[in-house]
């Protein structure tokens, strides 16, 4: 998958709530699997797009 293909991906699952884009971690963590990419690649473009990633299982995001 392309970089803007996996963007396009992120923007459709980001919730928006309080005025501010919201990706939680489960879901991070799912379209990574998904699309054979690295969980910190959709970091990356999450802090690129300005969306916060929330309820981390791990403490990855904070």
């Amino acid at each position: 998958m392309n970089q803007e293909s996996l963007k396009m991906t992120i923007l459709n699952a980001v919730v928006e709530r309080e005025g501010k884009r919201k990706l939680p971690c489960k879901v991070a963590f799912t379209i990574a699997a998904e699309n054979d990419v690295k969980v910190n690649e959709i970091g990356a473009i999450c802090e690129e797009e300005k969306i916060k990633i929330t309820n981390c299982q791990l403490g990855c995001f904070a």
